[in-house]
């Protein structure tokens, strides 16, 4: 049955498809701790496909499983399906009900990462394709109007575009423990060279799955 609701986020998709992912698999047998990594992966994928055959979650995250079958298929194992969804249930209940404060959040992390060494700029405009010379430094930047505009008093009221260069881990660790869910990285998209563009949207609702830990 498909268990979307009118008013239901993808955020709220994909957490409950992936509780229910790892549900299903703690209640397939008694002895999980004697189940080897591909054996797991398996019946996650066999799993994930009657999902979508049956239209068991939202359309939200139809376009997920798909992928996931996929790499679960052709990757075996190491589609680490199981992990997959525990990271997934991991950061998105930590955010599940943070979606107010995300421009004091977002200006916090940049803080923080400028703390760290990187290179953080917001009074530059990006409207055409820009190149950084940061020797290899980390860096993120905004575009001023952005940066200006669309944070009033504290929330976060229109998506900002992030261009960074920068380990990934490391930024989402850090938007994370700011309640910020950023979305995957996208170099083509990208105004600045070498740099991905990240997206940072509105009570942290994206549409598609975030930049995870």
């Amino acid at each position: 049955m498909n268990s979307q609701t009118p008013t239901q986020s993808y955020n709220q998709a994909v957490l409950e498809l992936a509780v229910a992912g790892l549900a299903a698999l703690e209640a397939s047998g008694h002895n999980r701790a004697q189940r080897t990594p591909a054996q797991e992966s398996h019946f996650l994928c066999s799993w994930m496909a009657d999902s979508l055959k049956e239209k068991r979650f939202s359309k939200l995250v139809a376009e997920d499983l798909a992928t996931w079958i996929r790499q679960g298929r052709s990757l075996g194992a190491g589609a680490n399906l199981p992990s997959l969804l525990g990271r997934i249930v991991s950061q998105y209940r930590q955010v599940l009900d943070k979606e107010t404060g995300l421009g004091t959040g977002l200006k916090a992390m940049l803080t923080e990462l400028q703390a760290l060494g990187w290179l953080i700029f917001t009074d530059a405009e990006v409207d055409t394709k820009l190149k950084l010379d940061s020797e290899g430094q980390s860096s993120l930047i905004i575009s001023a109007g952005e940066f200006e505009r669309h944070i009033q008093d504290g929330e976060l009221i229109k998506p900002i575009t992030l261009y960074v260069r920068a380990d990934e881990k490391l930024l989402a660790e850090t938007a994370l423990a700011n309640g910020l869910l950023l979305s995957q990285g996208n170099k083509k998209s990208s105004l600045v060279k070498h740099h991905k563009a990240y997206r940072l949207r509105p009570a942290n609702r994206l549409d598609a799955l975030c930049l995870l830990v």
